[in-house]
């Protein structure tokens, strides 16, 4: 398997995060979060994506997610990544959402689930589930392109007193998650932007910055110049934690590399501590 060019070495991030209300058999839970594999061939090598779910194992967490895209364009690619997230191991299971990756490419979305499905991990999908009993529900969305994202209905669920963390692959869907309660929103999509310029920001932002300023006849002539505004919107949250007015984000820079690598922006496993707020 081809590693990715300018591949950088895995970062472990740790942080944290606050929960307004969260119960005291909560408090000290431990959540592992990967996100964009792309494990197709190429943007993913076989010993990061042991590595990974190593030192996802050796963290011993209550819960595991997935923030999609775990494919590229080739569908078929899922049967042999799911059998290696099968090995990821914590106390109340793995869940996923689907990204863009997952859903766009025709027939893909069925595939993946169920190769995600038969390897123990419980892909949502507009979704709320309850591994910690009713005190900590998960709402996992629909990929913000897919045409299924909806979260009126399934917001709505949960009255307003009630902590929950939301997986949405996009980050995109933070600004309009902003009329209801989320404690905590885990994405991904991003890559981190993946080409960092230190002091300046994703290299994809900076190129959005400047399209505005070039006449459309020549933005033909820059490469990537006309894909940055198609990947996110609000660039502002391509990796991190970020506070959206009442509501908290973190952005996973994902694990897999599309061309022509990482620069300044390091594959990731989020490790996330959840404490009373």
């Amino acid at each position: 398997m081809l590693a990715p060019i300018l591949s950088e070495s895995l970062r472990v991030e740790r942080l944290t995060i606050p929960i307004q209300g969260l119960s005291s058999s909560l408090e000290g839970t431990k959540i592992v979060q990967l996100s964009d594999l792309h494990d197709d061939g190429l943007c993913l090598s076989s010993q990061l994506l042991t590595q990974a779910i190593t030192l996802s194992n050796q963290e011993k967490p209550d819960l595991v997610v997935l923030t999609g895209d775990y494919i590229t364009n080739e569908a078929n690619t899922i049967y042999s990544l799911a059998p290696k997230l099968k090995l990821l191991q914590s106390r109340v299971g793995t869940y996923a959402v689907l990204g863009n990756h997952d859903v766009l490419p025709r027939h893909a979305k069925p595939i993946v689930t169920e190769a995600l499905t038969e390897a123990n991990i419980q892909v949502l999908c507009n979704e709320i589930v309850s591994p910690f009993e009713d005190n900590l529900p998960i709402i996992g969305l629909a990929d913000f392109w897919s045409g299924e994202f909806n979260p009126e209905p399934i917001m709505s669920q949960l009255g307003e007193s009630q902590p929950r963390l939301v997986l949405s692959h996009n980050p995109d869907t933070a600004s309009i998650l902003q009329r209801w309660r989320v404690d905590l929103q885990l994405s991904g999509h991003t890559h981190g932007g993946q080409i960092v310029i230190p002091g300046f920001g994703p290299g994809l932002m900076l190129l959005q910055q400047v399209r505005e300023h070039i006449p459309p006849q020549l933005q033909k002539c820059i490469p990537y110049i006309n894909h940055c505004s198609g990947i996110l919107k609000n660039w502002q949250w391509h990796q991190g934690w970020h506070h959206i007015r009442g509501n908290q984000l973190y952005v996973n820079r994902g694990l897999g590399t599309y061309f022509p690598g990482r620069f300044f922006c390091p594959p990731e496993l989020t490790v996330i501590t959840l404490v009373s707020g």
